[in-house]
């Protein structure tokens, strides 16, 4: 009988061991670094665990199953996205699906032209699709918050790192938007701006009107102080990167007359002061130019003939045209020559 009890006692341990093993033990069966797990918002438990079946995440989706039910999680089911790594023991994974442990999710905010390449970017990255934020974008209602509209918005967009969880909600995502943008507005650059006339919102709107002009850093301050100038005086900006954001042809290298009658407002060869809102999301850099932007007498400026980025700047328009006709001789010049070469190019191929 003693020896009837130690056999049972020990096949019990067993059991238990395996139990064991099977819940605390590796529970995954993908290979790879990592599997990404994303719940929908309102999905339910089977569908939880239909995906993992699907996807073969789990040694043993029974296991799982009855781990899950004892921790309750089948009522408490939490969209996002959770990372499971390979070897996670299936109580480990439970319990993050279980506490909602997701895996932030980050988004580089660099440089964006249109309120379209900025839904499409975040959609990309969150559950929230570009329709989903771009129908939140477009509505002055949920934008009231922030203090812009659907043209001004893109201003609290600045260049950043941010990070979110998969399942966060557009106005969230704005939200903590906003909050870097508040923090870089100091009391200090907000008395800059003022200072030149200028509001944070107006202050990005030039600011990204000078991003497109130029990638020379020393030329950007120069260039925001003609804009200022033409607007202290009731000139229009003139400014050709409005012609390309009305357009939505960004990779025009000549703005010829015919563009200039595009109707839009933001074309301002046709409407006087800013455009209603940023063309591109402006690095801070070039914010900081516009709002150290020297005191100039500058109303003109065209590139300079030898294509080094930078550009010849004017008071008169007298000698704004001696500089423009420079630049036009060397950009026909350059075409004529990169004609000639491609001409050469086609001849060669076809023999």
């Amino acid at each position: 009988m003693k020896r009837i009890f130690l056999v049972a006692t020990l096949l019990v341990l067993i059991v238990l061991s395996f139990s064991a093993w099977r819940i605390l033990g590796p529970g995954t069966a993908f290979s790879g670094d990592s599997y990404n797990l994303y719940i929908r918002t309102g999905m339910t438990y089977e569908q939880v665990v239909d995906l993992l079946e699907k996807d073969t995440v789990l040694k043993s989706p029974t296991v799982f199953n009855w781990v899950a039910r004892r921790m309750d999680y089948p009522a408490g089911v939490r969209a996002g996205k959770y990372e499971i790594k390979p070897g996670m023991s299936v109580l480990n994974i439970v319990r993050m699906l279980h506490n909602g442990k997701q895996t932030a999710v980050k988004i580089v905010i660099t440089k964006f032209r249109t309120p379209e390449g900025f839904a499409g970017a975040v959609g990309r990255k969150l559950e929230c699709d570009s329709a989903v934020i771009g129908a939140f974008l477009h509505n002055n209602d949920s934008l009231r918050e922030f203090g812009v509209d659907s043209n001004s918005f893109m201003a609290i967009v600045m260049p950043n790192t941010y990070s979110y969880f998969w399942n966060t909600t557009p106005s969230a995502v704005l939200k903590k938007m906003y909050a870097n943008y508040k923090s870089w507005w100091t009391p200090e650059r907000i008395r800059k701006a003022e200072a030149k006339g200028l509001s944070p919102v107006k202050a990005t709107i030039l600011a990204s009107i000078v991003e497109e002009e130029t990638n020379a850093q020393a030329d950007k301050g120069k260039i925001a102080s003609v804009y200022l100038n033409r607007m202290a005086k009731g000139i229009k900006l003139g400014a050709d990167p409005t012609i390309k954001y009305a357009m939505r042809e960004f990779e025009l290298k000549r703005i010829y007359d015919k563009y200039l009658k595009v109707e839009s407002p933001y074309n301002t060869y046709q409407h006087e002061g800013l455009p209603p809102g940023p063309i591109c999301t402006p690095s801070a850099a070039t914010l900081e130019a516009v709002l150290e932007a020297p005191a100039t007498d500058y109303l003109y400026f065209v590139a300079k003939p030898d294509f080094s980025g930078y550009s010849n700047f004017a008071a008169t328009y007298k000698e704004h045209l001696e500089y423009a006709k420079a630049y036009r001789e060397a950009l026909d010049k350059e075409m004529a020559i990169r004609a000639a070469a491609d001409s050469l190019k086609q001849k060669k191929g076809g023999k």
